[in-house]
Order: structure tokens, then sequence, then C-alpha cells
């Protein structure tokens, strides 16, 4: 099957199965990549939780900061299904920066996230992006705005609303009502910019390669395995990713790395139109797509 027969054919699964897809699938060694949509902007959700790292494991790496450092956190602030980690914590904690890093990354923690977003903010991180000559990923905001939406203002059995709302209140220009699915005021990037990152995190750039390497390592025990993992991990491969899930967003980025020596960075962000807060039919329709593409470059 040709390249274009083949996008067609998972344009229209995706539609079918009541998604909007943007992707990217890109091979490490060649450069060759194939997708949908890539350069489309679409809010990150906890996928800023990457860069996050990246800033903070370079700031620790400059001496701006010593990973061995005691924080006190407060317990967690929210009682909605889905946070994890400090979230829900009932007591203050004294916690590390090191540990806070993999808390934020590994198991997607909002609150441990929220606290390295004290000691390097947002518009740093996105600005130390920037110096790793990355664009195209705007880090806007921490997480707790991610935990004041629709969603969490109506009652349980109303949150088909929520995500109705979430659906139906967009703009042509990617704005929207709910400012944090506005790509003007959330923080956004596209399926492009996300292999651009993991590019950089896993071939030589300017990124110290220290730094590379504990972030890389930080991905590869990413808990958040429901997604993407059920088709990219085996005995033959590694897969290292992180999530990213906010109303009716879910997202994926990843790189899988064979035992043959092929590597494929992987982004898969998505909208759904579907009013529905659990849908694992979706999860494994972005997993089939993204392993279907990642099939045909490794096959050229």
């Amino acid at each position: 099957m040709s390249t274009e027969a083949l996008l067609s054919d998972m344009r229209r699964r995706l539609h079918e199965g009541g998604l909007h897809g943007c992707l990217l699938v890109r091979d490490l060694q060649t450069g060759d990549e194939v997708g949908i949509a890539p350069d489309t902007q679409l809010p990150a959700a906890s996928l800023v939780k990457v860069p996050l790292a990246l800033a903070t494991a370079e700031r620790i790496r400059r001496g701006e900061l010593d990973g061995a450092t005691m924080l006190d956190v407060l317990p967690g602030r929210t009682g909605t299904p889905g946070p994890t980690g400090l979230s829900r914590f009932r007591h203050p904690a004294r916690v590390a920066i090191d540990d806070l890093l993999y808390l934020s990354t590994c198991l997607s923690d909002g609150v441990a996230a929220d606290v390295l977003f004290g000691l390097t903010p947002p518009a740093q991180v996105t600005g130390m992006l920037h110096e790793f000559g990355l664009r195209g990923i705007t880090v806007r905001h921490g997480l707790d705005e991610l935990t004041d939406t629709p969603l969490e203002r109506f009652d349980a059995s109303q949150a088909h609303l929520a995500l109705a709302l979430a659906i139906d209140a967009g703009t042509s220009g990617r704005g929207h009502r709910v400012p944090q699915l506005d790509t003007t005021r959330a923080s956004s990037g596209s399926a492009r910019a996300y292999v651009e990152l993991l590019q950089a995190l896993w071939t030589p750039s300017a990124i110290h390669p220290d730094v590379a390497e504990h972030v890389r390592g930080l991905m590869a025990h990413n808990l958040i395995r429901h997604r993407l993992a059920p088709d990219f991990s085996s005995d033959a491969t590694t897969w290292s990713s992180k999530t990213g899930t906010l109303l009716n967003l879910r997202h994926e980025i990843g790189v899988v790395e064979h035992s043959d020596g092929q590597a494929f960075a992987i982004a898969v962000l998505t909208e759904s139109r579907v009013p529905a807060s659990v849908q694992p039919g979706a999860d494994a329709l972005m997993a089939q797509v993204a392993r279907t593409l990642r099939d045909h470059l490794r096959q050229l």
C-alpha cells in the first residue's frame, strides 16, 4: 500500500472511531517520517511534564538546583478521579527535588509538577526549550489549572455535559471557551514539536548527554501504560513515554527502541468527539494507528 493510501485509511479509521488525530512517527536513524496533521497545535495537558523534567534536570546539572534539596509539600488539593501521587496525600510531606521529578514524570503527579514549576516557572521552561533550539512547544501555566475545568464543577452524573462543552465550544482558529483547551492560553504543542523534543533527547543535540539520559530514564519508567504501550512493548523493544489527558484530549509521546537498533519517535495527539470520560476503544485505536505507521516506516 502506498503511503498516501495508508494515511487515507488511517484518517478514515480515526474518524470512524470518533477521534481527530494529529500524529507523527519518525525513524530516528534515517529521518524518514509519516504523519497526519503533524503541525496542528493542540493543548498539551500533562505532556508539559517532559519539558519541565528537561528544564529541571538541566538546572541541576548547571548547579542552579540541588536534586537532594528537601521541599515541604502540602497535602493534595483534589478529590476528583484521576490525579495520582502527592495529589492524594492527606498529610504534609518533605520530598527531595529528584524525587519530585520522578513523581511528576513517572506518575504524572500534578502536585509534584507544580512544586517544580515553583522553582522553574512555565516561561523559563519555554525559554530553556528555545535555548536547545526546540520551537513549537509553549508552556504557559502550571498543572493546578488542569484541575479547574467544567468537569470538576459538574456532578459526576453530568460529566457528559462538561465533555460536550469541550467538544462543541471550540473555534476554527483553535480558540475555545474553556481556557485549558484554548491554544492561545493553554500550554500547547504539535506532534512535530514533540517528536523534535524526543529526537533531541535520544540523539546527539544541544541537550547535555547526562541531562538527556536522565530524562530518557524517567520516561522509560513511566507507570501509565494503558494507551500506546500495549502495542509497543515486547521482550524485543523498550517503550519510553509520557501521556497527557484532559477532558476530551488523549495524548501520548514516546520512543520505541528495537533490539535490532532501530528507534522511532512517536507523537499521538487526539481530540475525541464522543462525550465520555472512559474510552478504552479510543486508546486502543490511537495505538493501532501509531503502530501501523511505525510498521510502514520499518518496512521501507
